[in-house]
């Protein structure tokens, strides 16, 4: 039925008899009639339950000894589940040692049934102590294999180190962010790395594709429901608000919600809380919320499409991905990280890319930005019978054609600036000094393309 156990009392008819009644019934029992000795024998086994007298041979009977020597247990062993043996007059001490960490007591003289029930009551105590610290390990276990699974951001260029800057200051605060950035930059990357960097990376991170959320579904499942609110509802339901509570909460491709939509979406930030279907009683929520989305917000505001109040309830603050075309240097980089990846998945070790592969991936604008890339190079490996990947393993055009040149003037002098700011390292001065112009142009510049 038990474990080992270890009794502890100065009395040896008390060690004695106990010793009898549990003799079969325990794995191993240990005694102690000096309790100076406690520590020695934790350091040599394990016990699942141990007990201990409250007074021992000192002439005292305050019973304040048992609390000081509960208190040295269970700081050698924070687990130890550790039960009293008390005299009747002694209950109210009985209790007080509970308050400090004691799992229960058991009154002299004892019935056999009744100590039995005890000890069984308190080896279920520790059973579920072990479940639950499995399972916070299993759950541990599961958040790093998530870290690895999402790596943090790679790049090197100046835009890059911008991003991962204002990340860093950003990650500390619970501040609402809005990401921006073209499909296949890496918004959940980001929202990932935010934070994993942030005080919340002890609990969930949840992601929601808003987009796949019709209006008939969003509170059930943004928000939960009670078995029976409807006719599907055959269970309770936690929403995703309750799922990242404590947390952060990621909505991707926000601009997809409807009008209808916001308005719930934007109560419940509002008010920090939600009202799951089925039920009037409304639960408290702690989430930051980290949005992200490929459009420009402001031309839906205008059209009506998105609305201004949820708009500024999400942007507290405003990082922006940049494409991949923007960010010099990181191609290699990105190409080498998933050459790797892939290399590996498939087993193909020692796969390398030529330099006018490199030389054509590096010219390439990359119009689906990261992901693109790593869809390309991940073909490449698989369909190669080499083990190096030649510029025709990669079929897309390395040079856009006329008609695909971009001609506005505003992303021009924009990735001109970049190009300059990446060539010196980010040295305002210098990167002035060849474009041109003054160090207070290009600072205006940065500001109103937000570079």
């Amino acid at each position: 039925m038990f474990g080992n156990v270890l009794i502890i009392d100065d009395d040896p008819i008390v060690l004695e008899s106990l010793s009898l009644l549990l003799k079969y019934d325990s794995v191993r029992i240990d005694t102690l009639d000096d309790p100076n000795q406690i520590s020695e024998q934790l350091n040599k086994f394990e016990y699942e339950l141990i007990l201990l007298d409250m007074n021992f041979s000192t002439g005292r009977s305050s019973g304040n000894e048992g609390i000081t020597w509960l208190n040295r247990i269970l700081k050698q062993d924070p687990e130890a589940i550790v039960i009293m043996i008390t005299a009747y007059a002694d209950i109210k001490l009985a209790v007080e040692a509970m308050k400090h960490g004691a799992t229960d007591f058991i009154q002299k003289p004892w019935g056999a049934e009744k100590l039995i029930a005890t000890m069984k009551a308190a080896q279920n105590i520790k059973l579920s102590l072990s479940k639950i610290k499995q399972l916070e390990n299993s759950n541990q276990s599961m958040k790093d294999e998530l870290k690895k699974y999402y790596p943090k951001m790679i790049g090197q260029s100046s835009v890059m180190n911008k991003l991962r800057a204002e990340l860093l200051k950003v990650a500390k605060t619970d501040a609402n962010v809005l990401i921006s950035g073209e499909n296949g930059t890496g918004k959940e990357l980001l929202a990932r790395e935010l934070h994993y960097c942030s005080n919340r990376n002890n609990k969930a991170f949840t992601s929601v594709d808003m987009g796949s959320i019709s209006d008939s579904l969003f509170e059930s499942e943004m928000f939960g429901h009670k078995k029976g609110a409807f006719t599907d509802a055959k269970e309770d339901r936690v929403g995703r608000f309750e799922a990242a509570n404590g947390g952060s909460l990621f909505l991707d491709e926000i601009s997809n919600l409807s009008v209808t939509m916001q308005v719930k979406l934007l109560t419940s930030l509002q008010n920090r809380e939600i009202i799951r279907i089925g039920t009037n009683k409304p639960t408290k929520i702690d989430v930051r919320l980290i949005s992200a989305t490929n459009k420009d917000l402001h031309k839906l505001i205008e059209k009506g499409i998105f609305r201004e109040d949820l708009f500024y309830r999400i942007r507290t603050i405003h990082l922006k991905v940049p494409p991949l075309r923007e960010r010099e240097g990181d191609i290699m980089l990105l190409s080498d990280y998933f050459l790797n990846k892939y290399a590996m998945k498939y087993d193909k070790p020692g796969i390398k890319i030529s330099q006018k592969a490199y030389k054509k991936l590096q010219n390439y604008s990359w119009p689906g930005n990261v992901r693109e890339l790593e869809h390309a190079i991940e073909n490449a490996v698989v369909l190669c019978d080499k083990t190096i990947l030649d510029a025709g393993d990669f079929p897309f055009r390395a040079v856009p054609s006329k008609n695909d040149e971009v001609l506005n003037l505003v992303e021009v002098e924009k990735r001109i600036i970049m190009k300059a700011l990446d060539k010196h390292k980010g040295n305002f001065t210098y990167a002035a000094r060849e474009l041109g112009i003054s160090r207070t142009t290009l600072y205006l510049k940065l500001k109103r393309y937000e570079i």
